[in-house]
């Protein structure tokens, strides 16, 4: 996706609290992305370590900061939006919704930035929850993946509902015009899955506007069998993290396979540009994170553990998917197949 140079438009909202390495490594990345990718950035937290973080970069002319009271921890829930009305999450979300920022940024807890967007920015007109979109390192574009773990239950209505937010985010973000769209099961065949699944099927088979290809399974994620793969909160997020632990394990043994003989080094090195390539392909940070797709603003949730590199690229999805107006493209949607449903 591409990075959105400076415009003259809404800054990204940045939660500087939120993340493992808060607020030093967001800072940082906050620092790269306006240094390297020309993006707009407000940090969002308490001033005195945020002024000091930027002292470090020689940065504190460059990047303002919104004063926040409080942040929510790690270990915190979705509780914890109403115990923490000025939370740096919060405060960055009304920015979104007052207009003075254009996307909000955090790697903080997922259930509190889920609960804190959803309170502060609402949900779409019709949309029945917001859905945790990821793109998965699929050639020869990524694949789209949601819910990736917002609701953990889900009704058959919700998962068509994530098939048209998936689809308007595939064609903003990703320019494709007519995406595939997938079911997440245990087998191929209509029948197979619980009554959720098999009933979320019949939708998805039956709605005007989707290009519905069946169920897929999960040797199917990586392979780009669809564009748009669909499922409940709980089961994505475990096959998300499923997919990320297999990568580390595979580049693992790879990296001891290499380093054990000399002609394994040689070979390597005769092959590396195709292993850089391959390994910034699978890096999770490379791709700043997941969107936060069905509410009235844009929300880039990016992995709690990232790093300057992550941060800044997380800030640069969030100014894509802004600029795409990926937003109002979900409101034609749901606003379509609400039509076309009460026709029926």
């Amino acid at each position: 996706m591409p990075d959105t140079d400076r415009s003259g438009g809404a800054p990204i909202a940045l939660d500087a609290m939120g993340g493992d390495h808060a607020p030093h490594e967001i800072v940082a990345g906050a620092v790269e992305a306006v240094r390297d990718r020309g993006l707009r950035i407000v940090l969002v937290g308490a001033p005195r370590p945020l002024y000091e973080a930027l002292a470090a970069h020689g940065a504190t002319g460059e990047i303002p900061i919104v004063r926040a009271e409080e942040a929510l921890a790690m270990d915190e829930g979705a509780l914890a939006s109403l115990r923490r009305p000025r939370s740096s999450i919060a405060v960055a979300c009304h920015l979104v919704r007052r207009g003075d920022a254009s996307a909000v940024v955090s790697a903080g807890s997922t259930a509190g930035i889920v609960a804190t967007a959803r309170l502060r920015l609402r949900g779409q007109q019709n949309v029945l929850r917001p859905a945790i979109a990821v793109a998965l390192p699929t050639l020869p574009h990524p694949t789209l993946l949601l819910d990736a773990g917002a609701n953990a239950e889900t009704k058959p209505e919700m998962l068509l509902q994530f098939g048209h937010l998936g689809v308007a985010y595939a064609e903003t973000a990703l320019g494709l015009e007519q995406p595939t769209v997938g079911l997440l099961t245990i087998g191929s065949e209509p029948e197979k899955g619980n009554k959720v699944v098999k009933r979320a099927h019949e939708l998805l088979r039956a709605a005007p506007g989707l290009d519905f290809k069946g169920n897929v399974e999960g040797h199917d994620l990586l392979a780009g069998v669809v564009d748009v793969v669909v499922t409940d909160g709980f089961t994505g997020n475990v096959a998300l993290k499923t997919m990320e632990g297999a990568v580390r394990y595979a580049f693992g043994e790879l990296r001891s396979s290499i380093e054990a003989g000399r002609l394994s080094r040689l070979g390597a090195l005769l092959q590396r540009q195709k292993m850089r390539r391959l390994a910034r392909r699978l890096d999770p940070e490379a791709y700043g994170g997941a969107v936060l797709l069905g509410l009235n603003g844009t929300v880039v949730i990016a992995h709690g553990a990232s790093r300057a590199k992550g941060v800044a690229a997380a800030c640069a999805l969030a100014a894509s998917v802004a600029a795409g107006s990926t937003v109002a493209r979900i409101g034609e949607r749901i606003a379509n197949s609400h039509r076309l449903h009460r026709l029926w």
